[in-house]
């Protein structure tokens, strides 16, 4: 994730921008900036190792974030067991054992800078549990006419005491690269007379899978219904043109309970900065969270600390069963017959291809008893790398959750 985005803007910058009609490029700066510390952190009832995020705001015209390292976090409960979190890349900070929030415990975040000063959140207590009742993949025309797929959620709590959710999920699909050979073509000589050879493929590279994470802040409630029921409500839409759902598509969704101060916080976020996640905001103002300065009043923290429940499901979808979809696959994969010779036959096309790791065999490039159509160039048709070998853009490890 990014970090939160704190800017500050000049009204009559803006006016004058707007009033000149001026085609000269403006160079904003930020000319008021408040340096505050950004907190992203939550655990849960899952039993794992948890994570807490830190950082700093930056101005507008700087790029990259500044991350908080070397912090001191902890998380203490109300009955003084302390969870140490340590520091496993700059400003992310792991739980040094896995744990669990139980119930009718109180959880504190405790951080201490580098520079010494603390910060704390409120105690908090863990949300009360909802279950998923079912994850569905449908068929769905959005609001701009795409065609695609919607992935849908619904879960009753029959006590009533949940009510404020908000969803995160992850997705994996399968891929198969469209132009693999069990070959591959490997460089005898580099200098005249130039020679490739082939030999077979010792690792998999035809089927490989990727996992993608979930941005944005995704709520509902059902606050303002009589059940505390969440009926059929979309946490993603996939458009049939989507490489993801080319082949089997997987995604497993969260669902976490929130609190009432949680849910509020996340959804003034999401409404004032239309939000990639906690961690990427055009931030317009400054609206506090739970978490505070222990030594100043005054000073300025962004974040939330949050202690909830989480539920989760699997699914899997075969997408040609909802859909007539062909997406186009994520690489342009023209086939081309570079020259194994050049004009002047003092370098060779096809070999400083394969030597820079830009094209991958696929087949031999016609002949008099050939059933390949030939193309014009060299003796071997090529093809770019993601179109032959799936490990460029996924894994060729299969997961341990992947059915077919």
């Amino acid at each position: 994730m990014k970090n939160i985005k704190f800017l500050s803007f000049i009204l009559f910058s803006v006016v004058a921008f707007l009033t000149n009609a001026c085609v000269e490029q403006i160079d904003l700066k930020t000319i008021s900036f408040d340096d505050a510390l950004v907190v992203e952190g939550s655990i849960t009832n899952e039993y794992k190792f948890h994570q807490i995020k830190l950082s700093r705001t930056f101005k507008l015209e700087e790029n990259m974030p500044t991350t908080e390292s070397n912090a001191k976090v902890e998380v203490i409960d109300d009955f003084g067991n302390t969870y140490n979190f340590e520091e496993e890349t700059p400003g992310v900070y792991l739980s040094e054992v896995e744990f669990k929030a139980e119930t009718d415990i109180q959880y504190q975040l405790k951080i201490t800078t580098s520079n010494g000063r603390s910060y704390s959140s409120q105690p908090t207590k863990i949300t009360n549990e909802a279950q998923i009742n079912e994850v569905e993949a449908v068929k769905e025309i959005d609001s701009n006419g795409n065609e695609g797929i919607s992935i849908q959620v619904s879960s009753y709590n029959a006590n009533g005491d949940a009510r404020y959710y908000r969803y995160e999920f992850e997705e994996t699909y399968k891929i198969i690269a469209p132009y693999w050979s069990a070959y591959d073509a490997v460089v005898i000589s580099d200098v005249p007379p130039f020679e490739v050879d082939f030999v077979p493929r010792t690792k998999e590279e035809r089927i490989c899978y990727n996992t993608i994470f979930s941005e944005g802040i995704i709520q509902t409630e059902t606050n303002s219904l009589v059940e505390d029921r969440v009926s059929k409500f979309p946490v993603r839409f996939i458009s049939k043109d989507d490489f993801i759902i080319t082949n089997r598509y997987s995604i497993l969704l969260k669902q976490y309970v929130q609190s009432i101060e949680a849910y509020t916080f996340y959804n003034i976020l999401n409404n004032l900065s239309g939000s990639e996640s906690l961690f990427s905001q055009n931030q317009p103002g400054f609206f506090s969270g739970n978490i505070s300065s222990d030594e100043n009043s005054e000073e300025k923290v962004i974040g939330f600390f949050e202690v909830a429940s989480v539920a989760s499901k699997r699914i899997f979808v075969n997408p040609r069963e909802i859909i007539q979809t062909s997406p186009p696959y994520i690489s342009n994969c023209e086939l081309v017959a570079p020259l194994l010779v050049d004009e002047i036959g003092n370098s060779s096309p096809l070999i400083e291809a394969i030597k820079g790791g830009t094209l991958k065999f696929f087949q031999i490039n016609g002949g008099e008893f050939s059933p390949v159509i030939p193309i014009p160039g060299g003796p071997y048709q090529m093809v770019p790398v993601p179109c032959s070998d799936c490990t460029s853009i996924g894994t060729n490890e299969k997961p341990d959750f992947w059915i077919e």
